[in-house]
Parts: structure tokens; sequence; C-alpha cells
């Protein structure tokens, strides 16, 4: 299986599992609903080239409340009046709206509790490239251990760095993914707030929303950066315009 995240490593990923005839049975991808545009769009254009080559499509999964509705993570942080867990230095959200959907959807997926039952771990393919060496490193101890799965970083024993993924996505007739996150992402950069802001002026007035409502309960940071405020730092004039 392999968590398509939407991005250069995973889309160049299973470029290279086709390339090198590894089959692949599940491809999911965990959507917080609140993708930047550039991401769904670009899971359209992902699945009809996995259709064109014979691999299964993209499975969208995600967060559900226990009564069956969905949750998403733009959601969450209104009812809860805070802001996304990353911006008081934790990956809760991560945790909550990526790994957990995909981890249910797998409990539940028969081949996948086929293979459990046998006592045999599922293969899943991560796409951490060959300059991410560190990453790997830091969870290898957890990876040994994990009785369910069994992983493997296929682009690092092919060599494969940032620059042959992206080399990899272009030989393949595709464009590039672009950066993979929610719109209202605490590690966003100043450049790409400020993308948001002027070409995507509604999903930039739902993060300076997001960001207000939770103004009353914060106490360690001060906004969506952390140690700043978007609405501060880049929303003044956009929000003296009647924007916000």
């Amino acid at each position: 299986m392999v968590s398509y995240g939407g991005g250069v490593n995973s889309t160049a990923l299973l470029i290279g599992l086709h390339q090198h005839r590894i089959p692949v049975d599940l491809i999911l991808f965990a959507d917080t609903g609140a993708e930047h545009p550039h991401t769904y769009a670009y899971l359209d254009i992902m699945d009809r080239w996995l259709k064109g080559h014979g691999m299964p499509p993209i499975t969208r999964v995600y967060k559900t409340t226990r009564d069956g509705k969905r949750l998403t993570l733009e959601q969450e942080c209104l009812q809860s009046g805070t802001l996304p867990s990353m911006a008081y230095g934790f990956k809760r959200c991560s945790l909550k709206h990526k790994i957990g959907p995909q981890e249910k959807f797998c409990n539940r997926y028969p081949p996948c509790r086929k293979v459990w039952a046998a006592g045999k771990r599922v293969v899943k393919f991560i796409g951490y490239d060959a300059g991410e060496s560190y990453r790997s490193d830091k969870v290898l101890l957890g990876d040994l251990a994990d009785p369910k799965y069994s992983k493997w970083y296929p682009l690092m024993e092919w060599g494969w760095d940032r620059a042959a993924c992206q080399q990899a996505i272009e030989d393949a007739g595709l464009l590039q993914p672009g950066k993979s996150s929610c719109f209202f992402c605490p590690s966003m950069r100043a450049e790409e707030i400020i993308h948001l802001r002027d070409h995507h002026t509604d999903l930039f007035r739902r993060a300076i929303a997001l960001e207000d409502n939770a103004r009353p309960n914060l106490k360690t940071v001060q906004g969506l950066g952390r140690n700043y405020s978007w609405k501060e730092r880049f929303g003044k004039e956009f929000c003296e315009h009647g924007n916000c």
C-alpha cells in the first residue's frame, strides 16, 4: 500500500513503483478537507495517470465523528476555538486527520485483515527521498517493532533525491504537483501565505476567521504563525478593505 500525500515525493514514488514493476494494491489519500486547490486538482491528474498505467485509483479517506459524519480539520478548530496543533508545536492534526483515517480504513479493509490473520505484515511504501535518511533513522526501531506493517523506503533504495523525484515526474509527462499542505498550515512560509492571500482570497479569509475564532483562547502563541498573527502580518490592508 501507498500513502499518497499529493506532493513531489509520493508522486515520484508511484511513478518509480510502476517503472520497477512493483505491484501496488492500495493507494490512500487522507483528506483533511483543507488542502490547497492545486492538490485537489492534482489528485484528478494523478488518478488519470494511474488508470492509464494499470494501477489502482486513489482512495480518499477522512476523519469522521462517532456517528459517522465527516469532520474536517477546519471544522474541528472552529468548534474547539483552537488553531491546528502545529501552531502549538505539536503534530496531532496529522495524527488525527492523516494517519488516523488511513489506519481506520486499513483495519476494515478485507485484504489487509487477511494478511494480518495469516500472521504477516502489510507492506507500506514510504516516500522519503534519498536526502531524508534522517527521517527514516528516527523511526527505525518503531518500524522494526510494528506488528502490522513492514515499512519500505524505495526512493532511498533507488537513490532518488528531491531533484531526481522532480525529474521522474517530468519524464512521466506530468506537471509538478506543488507543495501539499492545509491552506492554513502554520508551517507555511511568508511567500506562500502572500500567494494564498493574493490568489485565493476566499481561503485566506477562512484562515483569518479561524485565527480570529481562536484568539480569545490563545495564551502561548500569537496566531497561525506561532510567534506572529497572519492577520497582523499579512492581512491588515486586506482586512481594511472589508475582506475579513
